[in-house]
C-alpha cells in the first residue's frame, strides 16, 4: 500500500476530502513531509536508501506518537537533488530547482487545506539547502505558516555511541549509520559480503575545515569509485535498530513539541500581499 512504513491512521491521502475538511485544530496538526532521494549508496546498498530511511523513521516517530497529538504525514518524496551522484548507473536527480518548486508547491497545498505547520524531514545529504529556501519562501507568503526544514538523523540517537572517530569527522555517505538504519528496516536489500571501507582524504586546509571534511564542492566519484564515503563493514541489524529507536524517541518528542508551539503571527505587509497576489496571477496565466 501507499503508505509504506507510515501507520495507515498517520497517513493523510487515506482521509476523504470531506474528512479533512472535518479535522479539528487544523492549524496546529502537523503535516510531515519525508524528503529522500534515489541515487547510488556503494555496491551494499539500495539506490532507495534516503527515501526508506526517511519515511522508515518517521514512521516509527508517528507510530509512537500519543493519540492526542495531531500528526499526519504526506507520501514520501522519493526523488531528490542529487547531481553528485549522477556519475554511478541508478542515480535519479531533479535539478534544485524542480525540486525547490515541487516542495514549494506542496506546502501551497497544505496550507490552503488549512493547516499551519509543516516539517520538511529530509533524509538526504545533498538538498538540505532547498528545503530551507523553500520553507523561507513559504513563510514569507503565509505570515501564520510555521515550516521546518530538519534533517532525520540530525536529532539525538545512538549511532555516536557505536562509530569511530574517524567515521565521526569523515564519513558522509553509505558508512555504518546508513547501514545499520537499512538493516534494521529493510534487510533484504543490504549485501553485508560487498561492503568495504573508503574514507576521503582529510581537507589540508584547517582553517575551512577543522574536521578534515571537504570544504570544496565535490562529487562522490572524487572520492573513488565504489560510491562510499566512510567504512560499513562493522554495521549490525542490532545496531540499526538502536538508532532507529533512539531517534524516532526524538522525533515523537519534538514532534510532540511542534503540535504544541504557538510561534509568531505575522500580519501581513502591503508588499508581501503584492508579492503573493502577484505569484497567484503568474501560477493563473501559466495555466
Amino acid at each position: 500500500m501507499l503508505h509504506g512504513y507510515i501507520p495507515p491512521h498517520r497517513f493523510l491521502p487515506y482521509l476523504s476530502w470531506t474528512e479533512i475538511a472535518a479535522l479539528p485544530d487544523r492549524e496546529n496538526t502537523v503535516i510531515v513531509l519525508p524528503c529522500g532521494a534515489i541515487e547510488q549508496h556503494g555496491p551494499h546498498l539500495p539506490c532507495s536508501v534516503d527515501s526508506v530511511i526517511a519515511s522508515g523513521v518517521m514512521g516509527k516517530a508517528l507510530e509512537k506518537l500519543p493519540a492526542e497529538v495531531r500528526a499526519f504525514a504526506l507520501p514520501t518524496i522519493t526523488y531528490g537533488k542529487s547531481e553528485e551522484h549522477l556519475h554511478f548507473p541508478g542515480t535519479m536527480t531533479l535539478t534544485g530547482t524542480t525540486l525547490l518548486a515541487t516542495v514549494t508547491e506542496i506546502g501551497e497545498s497544505v496550507y490552503r487545506a488549512g493547516f499551519r505547520k509543516l516539517l520538511f524531514a529530509n533524509g538526504h545529504g545533498g538538498q538540505p539547502q532547498v528545503l530551507e529556501m523553500a520553507a523561507r519562501e513559504l513563510r514569507l507568503r503565509h505570515g501564520d505558516f510555521v515550516v521546518v526544514p530538519h534533517g532525520v538523523s540530525r536529532l539525538p540517537n545512538a549511532s555516536s555511541r557505536q562509530i569511530s572517530e574517524q567515521e565521526k569527522r569523515l564519513s558522509m555517505h553509505a558508512g555504518h549509520s546508513e547501514t545499520a538504519l537499512m538493516l534494521a528496516l529493510a534487510p533484504d536489500t543490504v549485501h553485508m559480503e560487498r561492503a568495504a571501507a573508503n574514507f576521503p582524504p582529510p581537507f589540508p586546509i584547517k582553517l575551512l575545515s577543522a574536521d578534515g571534511r571537504p570544504a570544496c564542492a565535490w562529487t562522490a566519484r572524487d572520492f573513488g569509485p565504489s560510491g562510499v564515503i566512510g567504512d560499513p563493514t562493522s554495521a549490525t541489524r542490532e545496531q540499526g535498530q538502536e538508532i532507529l529507536d533512539t531517534l524516532s524517541d526524538s522525533w515523537m518528542q519534538a514532534l510532540t513539541e511542534l503540535h504544541a508551539l504557538r510561534w509568531v503571527v505575522r500580519e501581513e505587509a502591503t508588499w508581501e500581499r503584492g508579492h503573493q497576489q502577484g505569484f497567484i496571477q503568474q501560477s493563473f496565466e501559466a495555466a
